[in-house]
């Protein structure tokens, strides 16, 4: 068959003529889609800002070597019925509360002194409301107390893990307790407890207190 004529004054268009118009057409429509996104949108905006900041948690131990820490100080020659004592300032030196304050004491090296929880050697921790009143010379230091006493640790073996020393000053920021260790050699020490030696250590462990809003 042969193609129709054209009426007159028209053209015929093919497929590949409708295909032309088609892609103009759709040109046309992404024209106009994109000259709607030039039109101006209104919009606002705010905002805030404030500063964090964390607290800091620090319990600190007096001047080595002076009144407020005697701890350092060493002592010899003991036989049962001896006492030692030793004075020393606790501090809460942070800015913030405390939850709790635990001693744990190590010996290193270690002996029958400390390993013998019946006759070696006993502590008790005793807090003074005020500055102890150091008499004697070092290493024979004795204190006695010009306010009130109140007792912190009562007797037990020098080894302790861990152990909470409750109604401390120092569990509040800025807060100091005056207080005095007292070890005893006790007079049921027999033979096997002589000559030894055993070097003790004394660490304070501050935790945070509980979690707030603020």
């Amino acid at each position: 068959m042969g193609d129709t004529p054209a009426p007159p004054g028209k053209a015929l268009l093919g497929g590949t003529g409708r295909k032309v118009l088609l892609s103009l057409g759709a040109l046309g429509v992404a024209g106009a889609l994109a000259g709607m996104g030039t039109f101006a949108t209104f919009t606002a905006t705010t905002s805030a800002s404030s500063t964090l900041a964390s607290g800091t948690v620090v319990i600190a131990l007096g001047n080595t070597g002076a009144s407020t820490n005697r701890l350092t100080v060493n002592a010899s020659g003991l036989v049962p019925g001896d006492t030692v004592q030793r004075s020393f300032d606790l501090s809460n030196t942070g800015s913030q509360d405390l939850a709790s304050v635990a001693l744990t004491t190590t010996a290193s090296p270690s002996s029958l002194l400390d390993t013998d929880t019946t006759n070696g050697l006993q502590m008790v921790v005793d807090r003074c409301s005020v500055a102890w009143t150091e008499s004697g010379s070092s290493p024979a230091f004795s204190y006695t107390c010009g306010g009130s006493t109140t007792t912190i640790l009562t007797t037990r073996a020098v080894i302790q893990s861990a152990l909470t020393m409750s109604g401390l000053s120092a569990l509040t920021a800025a807060g100091t307790d005056h207080l005095r260790l007292t070890l005893t050699f006790p007079g049921t020490a027999g033979a096997s407890l002589q000559g030894l030696s055993s070097t003790l250590t004394y660490s304070f462990l501050g935790t945070q207190r509980a979690g707030a809003a603020h």
